[in-house]
């Protein structure tokens, strides 16, 4: 028994949090139960699909130009263990903050193949951070 694989595989199914990898066009190989569970749709529905399905219409622009600069250099500002927080979209169009780190992912040549990018839902934290903001802001007036 290889343990190393076997817990690999342990952390990619049992993991809440999503996990989710791509090609270098962006397109998604890799949806575990987490990902389900966070965005709402099956790993059948989203494995091939464009990283549009999550990201909201507004930002698109934004994430392609920073995904081709990852692909085209081979580094990105959140690939060393940074999180970067952000709207995402689920299943039935509710947006969602999503904190994530990503990874880059190689070929056999060491060559850029896609992403991994291990995401969570913090959409209750930011909700409450955003109403004791409000609430103190009140108070000063």
């Amino acid at each position: 028994m290889d343990i190393a694989a076997a817990v690999g595989d342990a952390l990619l199914a049992g993991a809440s949090d999503a996990i989710i990898a791509t090609d270098r066009e962006g397109r998604i190989t890799f949806w575990n139960p987490g990902a389900a569970r966070v965005f709402g749709f099956t790993a059948d529905e989203a494995i091939g699909q464009s990283l549009d399905l999550i990201i909201p219409e507004n930002l698109r622009a934004r994430h392609w130009a920073g995904f081709r600069h990852t692909m085209a250099t081979g580094t990105s500002r959140y690939d060393h263990g940074d999180l970067l927080s952000v709207p995402a979209l689920t299943r039935d169009g509710a947006r969602i903050s999503v904190e994530f780190t990503i990874a880059m992912l190689r070929d056999a040549t060491h060559e850029i193949a896609g992403t991994v990018a291990v995401m969570r839902d913090v959409t209750k934290r930011f909700e409450e951070l955003k109403e004791l903001r409000r609430r103190a802001a009140q108070a000063r007036t």
